[in-house]
C-alpha cells in the first residue's frame, strides 16, 4: 500500500527531522536557526507552499560567512520522507552557471578564447544563416545573444549526446541577428556543452565533475538521473487547482550543460560561497577574481527590460546593487539562486512543484528586503531569469502609446504570436502550431516597449517589444524568449 501525505498536515515534524541531521553544514544551522529573519523567511515559504501546493522546498541564506538552511516539506507525495539539507534537487538551467563556470576555467587554462568562433573548437558547427555559422563566438553561447531559435533539443544519447545534437541543428531558424534581441537560449548552452567536451577530449560529464564539482568538494552533485537516486530526491510534482500530483516518469534533462545538474542545497551554497569569494577553494586557486567578476559583468542589456545578462548569470540592480542569479524548471521543479557579491549574501530557493515559482518569487523578495534592505522601484522592468516570475511594481502608463506599431503576427519555430487591438486595448495570444491556441491576454503598457498582463492565470508577467536598427517594432518577447515580425 503507497502512503500518502495531505499538505494539510502541519510541517513542523518535518522541520524537527531536519534540525537533528549531523552534516556540518547543519551545526552551522544550529548556530543561527533563531535568527528572526530566517525564521519569518521558513514562516512565508510554509504559507505559500499550503496556498499553491508545493510539497517540499529547500531555503538556505549564505552572509558574511553564516550559511543556515531548512529543509521544508516531503520529497514526494506517494512516497513522503522529510527534505532535508542533502536532499537533491535537479535545478534546472541553474546548470547554465555550473557550464560558465567551467568554461572561464577552460579560458584560464588557455584552452578557449571566449571571442573565438565556436567553429575554431566546432568545425561542424552550422545553423540555417551560414554568416552566423561562420562567425558566432563562445561569447553567443553564453549570453544568450546568438540569435537562432533556441527552445530546442535532442534525445539523450549517452556520451553522444551533445555530439548528435550539434549535427542535428543544421537548419535551426535565425530568429533575430547575433546580439539584436536577447532571447533565452539553450540550445547555445548545449553547444557550449559540446565545446567542452572538444577541448577537454572528455565527456560533459565527466568534465563538469572535474572542473567543478571535485574540486569545490560538492559531495550529493550529479548530471544523470543514476547520479540523483543514489540519493534521498525530490520528485517533481504538477499541481492543478491547488493540488499537487507526482510526476511519472521523471524526465531529466538531456544536455548537462543547458539544465542537467542535480544536487542540494548544501552543495549549491557551498557553489555559491565560491562565487562570492576570491577563486579559491579548499586553499587551490580554480579562478582569478577578476574571471568571477568577468561571470557577473554586464554584457549586453535584455532590450526593453532594465536587466542585463553577464556570462551565465542574469543580472538585476535594486537600489544600486547588482544581483546576479539563474532560475530554473524542470519536471516539476522550480529553482533559483541569487548570490548579491558586494554584500556577501546568497539565497537559494528549490521546490519539487510546478508552482514553486510563486513561493520562490515572495520568499526571495522579502530576503532581499530584511536582509539587505532593497526592493523593486515603481515600474522597474524585470526580465526572464529562467523562472516565471511577476513585476511586484507596475503601474500602466495613463496616456497608452498609439498601439498600431505593435499589432501583427510574431513568428518563432513551433508557434506564433498574435497581437490585436480591440476597443483601445492590446490583447496578445500565443499559438502553437500543433494543439490548442493560449488564451488571449489583455496587455497595458507600462514603460517603453514594456507591456504587463493585467488579468487571468499570467496577470503581472511581462511581455516585451524590440525594436530593429531603424527603430521599428520587429519581435515580441514572451517569458524570455522572441518571435519576429512576419
Amino acid at each position: 500500500m503507497r502512503r500518502r501525505c495531505s499538505l494539510r498536515a502541519p510541517l513542523v515534524l518535518v522541520t524537527l527531522l531536519v534540525a537533528t541531521a549531523i552534516a556540518p553544514a547543519d551545526r552551522l544551522e544550529a548556530q543561527t536557526k533563531g535568527d528572526s529573519r530566517f525564521n519569518a523567511l521558513v514562516a512565508l515559504a510554509e504559507a505559500r507552499m499550503r496556498e499553491h501546493g508545493v510539497p517540499g522546498l529547500a531555503l538556505g541564506i549564505f552572509q558574511n560567512g553564516t550559511v543556515t538552511m531548512r529543509g521544508l516539506g516531503v520529497t514526494n507525495l506517494d512516497d513522503p520522507l522529510p527534505v532535508t539539507n542533502h536532499t537533491v534537487f535537479p535545478i534546472a538551467s541553474i546548470s547554465k552557471t555550473f557550464a560558465s563556470t567551467a568554461m572561464l576555467r577552460l579560458v584560464e587554462q588557455g584552452k578557449v578564447d571566449l571571442r573565438a568562433p565556436v567553429r575554431n573548437y566546432l568545425s561542424d558547427f552550422r545553423v540555417r544563416d551560414e554568416t552566423v555559422s561562420r562567425d558566432a563566438t563562445v561569447w553567443h553561447l553564453l549570453t544568450h545573444s546568438g540569435g537562432w531559435e533556441g527552445q530546442v533539443s535532442g534525445p539523450d544519447r549517452g556520451e553522444d549526446t551533445l555530439r548528435n545534437f550539434v549535427a542535428s541543428i543544421t537548419d535551426l531558424m535565425q530568429v533575430a541577428p547575433p546580439e539584436a534581441a536577447w532571447s533565452y537560449n539553450n540550445a547555445g548552452f548545449s553547444i557550449a556543452g559540446r565545446v567542452i567536451e572538444s577541448v577537454t577530449g572528455t565527456s560533459i560529464n565527466r568534465a563538469i565533475r572535474e572542473l567543478v564539482f571535485q574540486p569545490l568538494g560538492l559531495e550529493h552533485a550529479g548530471t544523470t538521473a543514476g547520479d540523483f537516486i543514489t540519493h534521498r530526491f525530490a520528485a517533481g510534482h504538477s499541481t492543478r487547482g491547488g493540488t499537487p500530483a507526482l510526476i511519472r516518469p521523471f524526465s531529466p534533462a538531456t544536455s548537462v550543460t543547458a539544465g542537467g545538474i542535480g544536487l542540494c542545497i548544501t552543495d549549491l551554497l557551498t557553489y555559491a560561497r565560491f562565487h562570492l569569494g576570491d577563486g579559491t577553494a579548499g586553499g587551490e586557486r580554480l579562478l582569478r577574481r577578476e574571471s568571477l567578476e568577468q561571470l557577473r559583468t554586464p554584457q549586453l542589456r535584455k532590450q526593453s527590460t532594465d536587466d542585463e545578462i553577464g556570462i551565465g548569470w542574469h543580472l538585476r540592480t535594486m537600489g544600486g546593487v547588482r544581483t546576479a542569479s539563474h532560475g530554473g524548471t524542470l519536471s516539476g521543479h522550480i529553482l533559483l539562486l541569487e548570490i548579491v557579491p558586494e554584500r556577501n549574501f546568497a539565497i537559494a530557493i528549490l521546490t519539487n512543484a510546478n508552482t514553486g515559482w510563486r513561493v520562490i518569487q515572495d520568499v526571495e523578495r522579502e530576503a532581499l528586503k530584511s536582509y539587505l534592505g532593497l526592493g523593486y522601484a515603481p515600474n522597474q522592468a524585470i526580465a526572464h531569469r529562467g523562472v516565471v516570475e511577476t513585476l511586484p511594481w507596475a503601474q500602466p502608463l495613463a496616456t497608452q502609446p498609439d498601439l498600431v506599431p505593435y499589432v501583427g503576427t510574431y513568428v518563432r519555430p513551433g508557434n506564433s504570436v498574435v497581437v490585436r487591438s480591440e476597443a483601445g486595448k492590446l490583447l496578445v495570444q500565443d499559438r502553437p502550431n500543433t494543439g490548442k491556441p493560449g488564451a488571449e491576454m489583455a496587455v497595458a503598457f507600462f514603460g517603453p516597449d514594456r507591456v504587463v498582463v493585467m488579468d487571468g492565470p499570467d496577470r503581472g508577467q511581462s511581455i516585451e517589444f524590440v525594436r530593429d536598427a531603424a527603430g521599428a517594432v520587429q519581435w515580441i518577447r514572451v517569458v524570455g524568449r522572441v518571435a519576429r515580425r512576419r
